[in-house]
C-alpha cells in the first residue's frame, strides 16, 4: 500500500515562499499523476496543481497560476510543491494525493479521482 508523507509547511509573511515536498513509500508513484490539494476551515478540499507521469503535462488552479510549481523527481519518488508570493488566502492545510490509475495522462481536479492521500502539512500566511 503505498503512503505518501507531506513536509515543508510553516508559517510565513505575506509575498515569501515555502516548498512542500510529499515523499511515497511502498510502491512507486512513477507511473501515476499526481495532484496537490488544499483545505482551509470550514471550507471544502479544493485542486491546487498536477502533474502526470510523463511530466510534460502540468495544470494549475487559476488562484495560484503564476505563483505555484509543482514538479516530481521519480527517481526520488517525491513530488514538489513551490509556492512563491504567498498570500493569506493561501493559508490552508495542503495534501498530496495521487491517482492509482497508471500512464493516464488526465490530471483530475476533483479530489474523488485520487486514491492515495497523504496526512497533510499546514501552510499559515500572515498578513
Amino acid at each position: 500500500q503505498v503512503q505518501l508523507v507531506e513536509s515543508g509547511g510553516g508559517l510565513v509573511q505575506s509575498g515569501g515562499s515555502l516548498r512542500l515536498s510529499c515523499s511515497a513509500s511502498g510502491g512507486t508513484m512513477n507511473r501515476f499523476t499526481m495532484g496537490w490539494f488544499r483545505q482551509a476551515p470550514g471550507k471544502e478540499r479544493e485542486f491546487v496543481a498536477g502533474i502526470d507521469w510523463t511530466t510534460p503535462k502540468i495544470f494549475y488552479a487559476d488562484s495560484v497560476k503564476g505563483r505555484f510549481t509543482i514538479s516530481r523527481n521519480n527517481a526520488e519518488n517525491t513530488v514538489f510543491l513551490q509556492m512563491n508570493s504567498l498570500k493569506p488566502e493561501d493559508t490552508a492545510l495542503y495534501f498530496c494525493a495521487g491517482d492509482a490509475r497508471p500512464f493516464v495522462i488526465i490530471i483530475h481536479t476533483k479530489s474523488r479521482e485520487y486514491d492515495y492521500w497523504g496526512q497533510g502539512t499546514q501552510v499559515t500566511v500572515s498578513s
